[in-house]
């Protein structure tokens, strides 16, 4: 079965000029894109690379990238990452790692925030498949938990917890997360800006109108789709 990851991956690769300063998230696709980046003589060690993800970090120092620290990075050329879905203007929802606001920053600092993934990834409207993810202080966990049931009745809102110890997951900065689950998904605009105003949260998983391209791969072939 073909691998539709790599061939995305391969494709996004023709972005990346010797030189250039890229960011790069998380998952399977990303690592085809290192693979893909270590096959043309000399871009390895050309590129400045940051990266949201502690795994692809690694990746990265492993296969010997010049990796920096996106607080010491004003601007990036490229930023890929991939999503859990993307719809017709590319607003993405990315639920899973729950780095959001690191993610965030490196598609902020790209002059090209890129999408790579398979085909299946592209829907008309997101759906309920996944949840939005909200990054929350944690003495503001029961206040935002009330205010998200208030604003997006019906809806089921869950403090993840961990599979590897007792206890809720804590972020990097803290920090909780609260998985929500919608019975019909919201209209994105509307659901950035009322998340966003809520006292205490620092980030969440819908990328609003932040990604410039997606490329997809899939049974029909390679498409690129720019931001409408």
């Amino acid at each position: 079965m073909p691998d539709y990851k790599q061939q995305a991956a391969q494709e996004a690769i023709k972005f990346i000029q010797p030189g250039s300063a890229i960011g790069l998230g998380a998952g399977s696709t990303m690592t085809h894109l290192i693979n893909a980046i270590r096959s043309i003589p000399n871009l390895t060690q050309s590129l400045t690379v940051a990266s949201s993800s502690f795994a692809t970090r690694q990746t990265l120092l492993r296969e010997g990238f010049n990796v920096k620290e996106s607080g010491w990075l004003a601007r990036l050329d490229y930023y890929f990452d991939g999503c859990d879905q993307f719809d017709w203007r590319l607003t993405a929802l990315k639920s899973g790692g729950g780095v959001h606001a690191a993610e965030k920053v490196l598609a902020a600092m790209a002059n090209q925030f890129i999408l790579v993934g398979d085909a299946a990834k592209r829907v008309d409207k997101l759906t309920n498949t996944y949840p939005l993810v909200v990054e929350v202080i944690p003495e503001a966990l029961a206040y935002v938990s009330a205010r998200l049931k208030e604003y997006f009745n019906p809806i089921r809102s869950e403090l993840r917890l961990s599979d590897k110890k007792d206890g809720a997951v804590i972020t990097e900065r803290g920090n909780f997360l609260i998985d929500n689950w919608f019975e019909n998904f919201p209209e994105p605009g509307i659901l950035n800006d009322r998340v966003t105003s809520l006292a205490g949260v620092l980030e969440h998983s819908l990328f609003f109108n932040m990604a410039h391209k997606a490329i997809t791969a899939g049974p029909d072939g390679i498409v690129v789709y720019t931001k409408p």
